[in-house]
């Protein structure tokens, strides 16, 4: 779980993400955010666009509390496909599944807003309920705030979801070059070892191999290895090798199963599951899909 939250943390820091969060946030006036997978603040809590009607009941802890609640069945909800509730006032929020291959890393999150224009009555609950939790609040300022909340329509919803699931899917592409190549203060062992691998990662490299290579024993290797890179050697040379396969897969000229062998898998069957595992689609339906763009 730490692995996915301090990916998501790679994530959010990157320029392609900070330019798609300015760029969404400008163009629909609405807050967007990255989340891990396990988080227990309120999102948007703090963010360029939140809604001052929100930022005013999140003061108390108990409507903050609510709050959270309506975060937790949201990303419940989320976890296959994007997802809207409706908070205990009547505000919408969405998240988008992001993932790595079969891997559930976060969400990417907006919302704060109402699906149809909000009603007196309506605001009459709200007021009744924020003081019943103990809210601080000018009535005059919560009504306008209230009612100054952003309204989508059915259409607009759609779309706001549909720029949402794009972004995740390129997300989620390149998380897999995030897991290979971040950048991390690693001990020489460490960098020789992984040049090595780069070197001969398409022969049969054994755990054994590389710490020979690099002059440890193949236990202290395998501790060290996992502690600063984050993953384990054989999940950290798939990776490698599946990198090289994509690139591989933009020759329509080549056979799967010849990349498969030239990548350094020794049957077709693994790199077809370890692709799938890694990417979320099998290397016909990846290439395919290059065809298509």
């Amino acid at each position: 779980m730490n692995a996915n939250k301090n990916l998501t943390e790679v994530l959010a820091a990157s320029k392609v993400y900070q330019d798609y969060e300015r760029a969404f946030s400008e163009t629909t006036g609405l807050p967007v955010t990255l989340r891990p997978v396990e988080s227990w603040q309120l999102p948007h809590h703090g963010k360029r666009n939140e809604n001052t009607f929100c930022s005013m009941v999140a003061q108390k802890s108990r409507a903050c509390a609510a709050c959270l609640q309506v975060q937790q069945q949201l990303a419940e909800g989320a976890k296959n496909e994007p997802q809207t509730v409706i908070c205990h006032f009547g505000l919408c929020d969405t998240a988008v599944p992001v993932r790595l291959g079969e891997q559930l890393i976060g969400f990417l999150q907006t919302g704060q807003v109402f699906r149809k224009k909000p009603t007196s009555a309506q605001f009459e609950r709200t007021a009744k309920l924020a003081e019943e939790w103990g809210v601080p609040f000018d009535r005059a300022e919560l009504k306008k705030a209230y009612f100054d909340t952003r309204v989508l329509g059915p259409r607009q919803h759609e779309s706001m979801i549909k720029l949402l699931s794009i972004f995740a899917q390129h997300l989620s592409m390149i998380s897999n070059q995030i897991v290979v190549q971040q950048q991390n203060a690693e001990p020489p062992v460490i960098i020789k070892a992984k040049q090595y691998i780069q070197e001969h990662q398409g022969d049969d490299l054994s755990l054994g191999d590389v710490a020979k290579a690099v002059n440890t024993s193949t236990f202290y290797f395998c501790k060290m290895f996992k502690k600063y890179t984050g993953v384990n050697f054989t999940n950290y040379v798939s990776r490698l090798r599946i990198e090289k396969a994509k690139n591989l897969l933009l020759n329509p000229n080549l056979r799967v199963s010849e990349i498969a062998y030239e990548v350094g898998f020794q049957s077709l069957t693994h790199f077809n599951r370890v692709f799938k595992k890694i990417i979320g689609q099998s290397p016909t339906e990846y290439r395919g899909q290059l065809a298509g763009a």
